[in-house]
């Protein structure tokens, strides 16, 4: 088995991590008793893709030196994982939860809206390197769909305005409120609590 190919990618020569990147990854080795370094494959993968915006050939011949791995073993988990991304992405990477909840509640509507607005289809990179766009399992947030991840946060709720708000403000720069996009308080029920809403009386233990 080869490296992971992607003919319409170009490669960089070599890759090194940053003093700072590479003093936190000994760290993060260090926490593994010998023997068990590429215990430390997924950490340091993503170190990598945060580094870089994504995550090269070059980087995964890295740390299997420094995990004193096989290539081929980096190469398994980098394409095993779809969170690590083997080729370019935009600045914010748009998730977009597809399993059923998210379906049901219109996910099909925030997926074609992006597709117009953006102009680009999954996994393709808008022309000003800002937004790229894709199609994900379940992101754990059912009760709040549809909904997408953007990079490291969750933006719920949505509806195709409300996401196209958040969309501007990152585009200008600035950081759109994350959660849910509708009022809602976490996952409480839109209309506000049905159930359990008196306060309840105080157990004395101690007096039992």
């Amino acid at each position: 088995m080869s490296a992971p190919s992607n003919t319409d990618v170009v490669q960089p020569d070599s890759f090194a991590f940053t003093v700072e990147n590479l003093a936190a990854a000994k760290k993060i080795i260090a926490k593994y008793p010998d023997g068990r370094q590429p215990s430390a494959v997924m950490p340091l993968l993503d170190m990598a893709q945060r580094q870089h915006g994504w995550i090269p050939r070059a980087a995964m011949d890295v740390i299997a030196g420094m995990l004193d791995m096989a290539p081929i073993r980096v190469y398994e988990v980098a394409t095993f994982y779809s969170m690590y991304n083997l080729k370019p992405v935009g600045k914010y990477l748009i998730q977009v939860c597809r399993t059923t909840p998210c379906w049901l509640r219109g996910s099909d509507s925030l997926s074609g809206f992006l597709h117009k607005k953006l102009g680009v289809g999954f996994k393709e990179v808008t022309q000003d390197g800002l937004f790229s766009v894709m199609e994900v399992e379940c992101l754990g947030a059912c009760c709040n769909a549809p909904m997408v991840q953007i990079n490291d946060d969750f933006y719920e709720d949505l509806t195709p305005e409300s996401l196209g708000h958040v969309l501007d403000e990152l585009a200008a720069g600035r950081q759109p409120k994350k959660g849910p996009q509708n009022g809602r308080r976490g996952s409480m029920a839109e209309g506000g609590p049905t159930t359990l809403k008196d306060i309840p009386l105080t157990y004395d233990m101690a007096g039992d």
